[in-house]
């Protein structure tokens, strides 16, 4: 027995940017070691793991290390898939069912829009060893459900970062947020990076979950509704955001990259 997998560039219209994810369809139920194996195996922020069930799909994330509880361009990923091999229609929207509950894609036009929960932060108080394995002076600091959120000056502080990841992979969180507003004329309303050394992904080249709390935070701080937001990346990626009461509509575009299957005896565990 065979079992399809695909690699996925997410929240990009090109090869080789934005962020890599994997999709595998299990032909079964499989128990949690077997996907934090295959994750490992596939080396990639992110490998998403769907079945159907009923109207909706079963969907759960892992990275290298660990399974997480939201993953906005792995979702994206799988979206893209059900919709490139014929599985949903392209006027179909994907239900998913995941531990952060309903999550909702649907096509529009050559981007996927994504219907996912706000994460809001909260002020935190400072964590000298947090900015300095940054590198960073705060211009405010923060922390929601999973990440510390760390908003600094300008974008090129941003851009410039070059972090202490064994410093960094010693804090008791998923990740850390860090953002700026986006330069003038740039046509991006704020920049952001994201590293999680403690769940094996040292940066994510593009990280929808945290576009959760970096859309309200910078919606109000804006005094808008509807932004673009850049992260910056090596590879890059682009993330449209639209606040809609307590949630947030993530919108980006995506490329199949790598479509096979699992060997047999990669299936039998």
């Amino acid at each position: 027995m065979s079992l399809p997998i695909y690699t996925v560039d997410a929240f990009t219209d090109r090869p080789f940017a934005g962020n890599p994810a994997a999709v595998c369809l299990p032909d079964r139920e499989r128990d949690a070691s077997w996907m934090q194996t295959l994750a490992g195996e596939m080396n990639l922020s992110e490998t998403a793991f769907l079945r159907q069930q009923g109207d909706a799909w079963s969907l759960r994330w892992f990275t290298p290390k660990a399974e997480v509880a939201l993953c906005g361009h792995a979702t994206l990923a799988s979206a893209h898939v059900l919709w490139e091999t014929g599985r949903l229609t392209p006027e179909a929207p994907a239900l998913f069912d995941t531990l952060s509950g309903r999550l909702t894609a649907r096509r529009a036009g050559d981007w996927i829009e994504l219907d996912f929960p706000e994460r809001r932060e909260r002020p935190h108080a400072d964590l000298p060893e947090l900015f300095a394995a940054l590198g960073v002076k705060p211009v405010y600091f923060g922390k929601n459900a999973y990440d510390y959120f760390v908003e600094v000056a300008t974008a090129d502080e941003v851009r410039s970062l070059a972090p202490d990841f064994v410093a960094l992979g010693k804090l008791p969180v998923r990740g850390v947020i860090v953002t700026a507003a986006g330069d003038p004329d740039s046509g991006h309303d704020f920049v952001s990076r994201f590293f999680a050394p403690g769940v094996g992904v040292p940066e994510d080249p593009v990280t929808g979950s945290a576009h959760c709390c970096l859309a309200p935070y910078w919606g109000e701080k804006l005094g808008k509704g509807e932004m673009v937001g850049y992260q910056a990346s090596p590879r890059g990626g682009t993330v449209r955001v639209r606040r809609q009461g307590e949630r947030v509509i993530l919108a980006g575009r995506a490329v199949t990259m790598v479509a096979g299957e699992l060997a047999a005896a990669a299936t039998g565990t």
